[in-house]
């Protein structure tokens, strides 16, 4: 298992929009269709990451007990599925009705989104206010499938909670998630080169 860390968008980043598949609907979900009145989850995940299958309970339970709160929910999932085919749209599909997702779980073919959000890894998590202003990214716990620590979703339940009382988690106290790296079709500094080569 590569363990890769988030790269910790900055934070009061406007949330960046999208218009995916969801894989859940058959239909196309964007950032405005997927947001909630108080705040927005947006996890980037994938079918066979370990990590993400570590993981896959408590984010059912906390999408559960915050929805009822008004915190709005999306899955996202931008792995190459040509070299990683068991994260292909009908597969995810089947993951979401299999773990009981009540959220949109969202295909980045392109993977354009994952990287508008600087996404390094799944799962990889980020909290936007009711304004979709980034106030929390990085971890949901400090558990990982080795070290034995309680997977209990601590981090980001404390980070909406406060966002629940209009109040923000302290910088210092985010930390970066870890997991699989994103399988990048092609490595994003590839294509910033390429794209700068254009100009």
């Amino acid at each position: 298992m590569a363990a890769t860390p988030s790269n910790m968008l900055p934070l009061k980043t406007k949330a960046p929009d999208f218009k995916l598949f969801d894989t859940v609907s058959g239909k196309k979900k964007s950032f405005k269709d997927i947001k909630g009145d108080k705040g927005t989850v947006v996890m980037f995940i994938c079918n066979h990451c370990p990590y993400v299958l570590h993981v896959n309970d408590q984010i059912v339970d906390i999408a559960k007990t915050y929805q009822d709160k008004g915190i709005g929910f999306v899955a996202i999932s931008s792995n190459d599925i040509e070299n990683y085919p068991q994260d292909a749209p009908e597969l995810m599909t089947e993951q979401a009705r299999k773990v009981g997702y009540t959220f949109p779980y969202l295909y980045d073919e392109t993977q354009s989104v994952a990287k508008a959000y600087q996404a390094a890894c799944t799962p990889d998590f980020y909290v936007f206010d009711d304004n979709d202003q980034l106030v929390y990214r990085g971890r949901m716990d400090a558990s990982t499938p080795k070290n034995n620590l309680p997977n209990d979703g601590q981090d980001i339940r404390r980070a909406l909670d406060l966002l629940l009382k209009g109040k923000v988690m302290p910088e210092a106290e985010q930390k970066p998630s870890i997991g699989c790296n994103i399988k990048w079709k092609e490595p994003p500094e590839i294509n910033l080169q390429k794209a700068n080569l254009s100009f």
